[in-house]
């Protein structure tokens, strides 16, 4: 009985979603990207799918889920031939009543369909991950895929005709995902996941963004969710029932107990040194120094290419030039700034005030100074870094260029760069020759890589500022359970419920049309 009781509610939840699903109306786009290329993937998904593939292809019978059939696709309005390519289709979730009760059929093996009339069938496995319930589909609903030439013409014409069938639009930039997370097919952290996976340039950045789409920042959250769910769930109950002598006083140290360890998980969490985001985003260095040390020619000779103007004459750069570079797997986000001094040209007064500002805002300094010019002694060294004034805080690396025009002090010079402590990591470079380059970049990459930490160890590291903010309240929600218990349970327990609000608030367990805006927006058409 309690196994038909399940089966009854599991049913009337799908049939739900099912009519929802059939009055709401299909999405298509280009998922593949824009441009010219070899294939172009253009998606539908909605319950218009099974009838849109059939009207393009002229058949009123499909390959079974899941197959790739080749096609000659067609403009319905028309009948004039579009192209020639393969098609598939995945199927939504299927109910099939039965006495008594009903049955749930995932179409789950590949099968193989043979065509008539020259047509080619390839198989393909289900793109849903083993274990996970519902529709067969990356939405969750009825979706169908047009493989076909990526030339403009082509897929103009193929989204014309699907344009003018009824039920059918544009999508808007991460619907499809959005209906997934709808679905239930996947978190809001592993939808954030998606979006950096789509957008990462570097390896580190794709192994993040993989981590967390495949579900670990959010099972990691779902794990604290749970326990606080449970403490809330004890709490209440000792708060109903403890005057009958029905719960046990032993109750609450449990609940204590559970409360001061989430503290300590979700504090040590949080203090990563914002590893997460820093490699999501990029590092911001900032290359900062007196006018005329070779400031721009750094930038130019690091990104392989003139993006900065480069001059004898001191103060030619007056506004931040900033380009995104790869380092070792690691995004670095690169920022030439005006020369360090006390300017009298209105202009150049501007372009050094915004170079001390993005020196405040740096993750990472590259001090340039002239090697020519600066003391042999490590003391001497430290009073002409800290002239620039770098926040004390920020790592850096001194950069000692010119040293092509090195003479006698090349040898003492080079000495007192391997002095160490109190100096930062300190190299002689010359962007002339570029003798000393790879050096730099060998402690460019140390640097980044201590700041951003290894993706692939560890815990997941936090990953967006959202993420950040709810964890901070939820944590001081907790705090103050801890200092309200004794004097009043029913507000402690309210502090519980609020933390764990938070935490669904990440998830999207709990969560606003607005916040749902914000994330998906970003997406592009067709994801």
């Amino acid at each position: 009985m309690a196994l038909r009781r399940a089966l009854n509610v599991a049913g009337r939840r799908c049939a739900q979603r099912l009519c929802s699903a059939a009055w709401g109306d299909t999405i298509f786009a280009v998922s593949s990207g824009h441009g010219r290329c070899g294939v172009a993937v253009i998606r539908t998904s909605g319950p218009g799918s099974r009838g849109a593939l059939q009207s393009l292809t002229g058949r009123p019978a499909l390959p079974p889920p899941r197959v790739l059939a080749l096609r000659r696709i067609r403009d319905p309005a028309t009948g004039e031939p579009l192209d020639r390519g393969l098609v598939v289709w995945f199927q939504e979730l299927q109910l099939s009543w039965l006495l008594g009760g009903f049955s749930l059929e995932f179409p789950c093996e590949v099968k193989a369909c043979h065509g008539t009339g020259g047509d080619g069938v390839h198989q393909t496995p289900p793109r849903q991950r083993p274990g996970s319930a519902g529709p067969q589909s990356f939405t969750g609903e009825d979706c169908a895929e047009l493989h076909v030439h990526g030339g403009p013409a082509v897929v103009s014409g193929v989204l014309r005709a699907l344009g003018a069938l009824p039920g059918l639009r544009p999508a808007e930039p991460g619907e499809f995902t959005r209906r997934a997370f709808r679905r239930g097919k996947l978190d809001l952290t592993a939808a954030e996941g998606l979006g950096d996976l789509i957008r990462a340039e570097t390896e580190a950045q794709r192994r993040q963004a993989l981590r967390q789409m495949e579900g670990e920042l959010g099972r990691l959250y779902q794990h604290w969710s749970d326990a606080l769910t449970q403490a809330l769930a004890h709490l209440e109950a000792y708060i109903d029932f403890s005057e009958d002598d029905n719960v046990e006083e032993e109750v609450l140290s449990q609940v204590d107990a559970t409360v001061r360890a989430l503290e300590r998980e979700i504090g040590s969490h949080l203090q990563d040194g914002r590893r997460g985001e820093l490699l999501r985003g990029g590092v911001r260095a900032v290359i900062a120094g007196p006018p005329n040390v070779g400031k721009s020619s750094l930038l130019n000779l690091l990104c392989q290419r003139p993006a900065a103007i480069v001059s004898p004459v001191a103060g030619t750069t007056r506004d931040v030039v900033e380009v995104a570079l790869n380092v070792g797997g690691y995004p670095l986000v690169l920022s030439d700034t005006a020369g360090l001094r006390d300017a009298t040209d209105p202009v150049e007064k501007e372009g050094v005030s915004r170079a001390r500002d993005r020196l405040q805002e740096a993750d990472l300094v590259l001090a340039v100074l002239d090697a020519t010019a600066v003391p042999t002694e490590p003391v001497g060294l430290g009073a002409a870094l800290g002239s620039l004034q770098p926040p004390p805080t920020t790592p850096c690396i001194m950069v000692l260029n010119k040293a092509d025009l090195l003479k006698g002090k090349g040898g003492s010079l080079r000495a007192a760069c391997t002095q160490g402590h109190p100096l930062p990591p300190v190299t002689l470079l010359s962007c002339k020759t570029g003798e000393g380059l790879d050096h730099l970049l060998a402690l460019l990459a140390r640097e980044l890589a201590r700041l951003c930490g290894d993706p692939l160890s560890g815990s997941p590291s936090l990953t967006q500022s959202r993420h950040s903010l709810h964890l901070r309240q939820c944590a001081v929600a907790l705090a103050r359970y801890g200092r309200e218990r004794r004097s009043d349970l029913g507000l402690a327990a309210e502090r519980l419920r609020l933390a764990r609000r938070h935490l669904g608030s990440i998830t999207g367990h709990v969560s606003t049309e607005d916040i749902l805006d914000i994330i998906f927006r970003d997406f592009c058409v067709g994801k």
